[in-house]
């Protein structure tokens, strides 16, 4: 009567909040995901959660299943590590490279968590290389490469891990921060504070300013998200940057976040990895550990 689908399902309308997202999270489609819902309670005799609320408020039986989901999932995914360590294709090599500067919000609980389950995978993160990732990665310099501009190298595999949205922070007192959203031309007379990459690898040039034809009247660059947030707050220029990247400095309420354009900037971060690791049980279990981990810690983010 009960399948591992049916719990994967329930968790993901639990952490989801809602049909449409946790359809998105099981790669379904919210007609196929509200069939099995509804076949499972019908052969249940019993409803799993009441309809049209948000967040998602569960029944006693759905709360019973779900309480199920968390002894049983955990302890399927643990075999599924033993199984891969009998089977001899433990072994591997994990040097990873990031091109994002607030990526380690997720990345270093993904990590960590990997490498209780997986210790005999060499994992390092070096630091200070003078290489291009995606070009090292081809050259098995590396051997993961966490980025949002993907560019197509022979035996390089992109998976997508999220999506997320590009938002513009500003000053709690500026004027666009009463704004449903900005439109390219509001940036023309701002500073743009930007990490110090190519502005071809920032999408709010990419995906925004470039296509409108608009340049703003300066751009200054920033290491830290702490630096730019402090800039930004005091009123000395405005940054785009991912939406979890901005959640906790909304929460205080020290800047404010405005959507770029009517429909918003949206955004997939991929993880690049070599086509002949595609298949390995550690690096399949590395995504998925961190996509289930982006998840968790994360706001505002999308399936890809």
């Amino acid at each position: 009567m009960l399948e591992l689908r049916h719990l994967r399902t329930l968790v993901a309308l639990r952490d989801a909040g809602s049909l449409v997202e946790a359809a998105e999270r099981v790669h379904l489609t919210q007609s196929a995901l509200s069939h099995q819902i509804k076949d499972l309670e019908e052969r249940l005799g019993s409803p799993l959660f009441l309809r049209k609320t948000r967040p998602v408020e569960f029944t006693r039986a759905g709360l019973r299943l779900l309480t199920l989901a968390e002894q049983i999932l955990p302890q399927v995914r643990m075999a599924e590590r033993d199984l891969a360590r009998l089977a001899g294709n433990e072994q591997g090599r994990l040097h990873m490279a990031i091109e994002c500067h607030s990526c380690f919000q997720w990345l270093m609980p993904t990590v960590d968590h990997f490498r209780d389950h997986w210790p005999e995978v060499e994992i390092d993160i070096p630091g200070g290389h003078h290489f291009e990732p995606l070009p090292a990665l081809a050259r098995e310099q590396l051997d993961l490469v966490i980025t949002a501009d993907p560019q197509p190298l022979p035996g390089v595999h992109y998976e997508p891990l999220f999506r997320y949205e590009g938002l513009l922070a500003v000053a709690r007192q500026h004027p666009l921060a009463g704004r449903p959203f900005v439109v390219p031309e509001d940036l023309a007379e701002e500073t743009l504070i930007t990490y110090p990459v190519e502005h071809t690898r920032l999408d709010v040039f990419t995906q925004f300013l470039d296509p409108a034809g608009v340049t703003p009247r300066e751009v200054r660059t920033a290491e830290l998200t702490i630096m730019m947030m402090q800039l930004v707050a005091s009123g000395r220029g405005v940054c785009a940057l991912p939406n979890w990247a901005l959640t906790e400095y909304l929460e205080r309420d020290y800047v404010k976040a405005v959507p770029l354009g009517e429909q918003g900037v949206w955004s997939t971060l991929f993880a690049a990895i070599r086509e002949e690791t595609r298949d390995a049980p550690w690096m399949e279990d590395f995504l998925r550990t961190a996509r289930e981990t982006s998840f968790a810690v994360l706001e505002g983010i999308k399936p890809a």
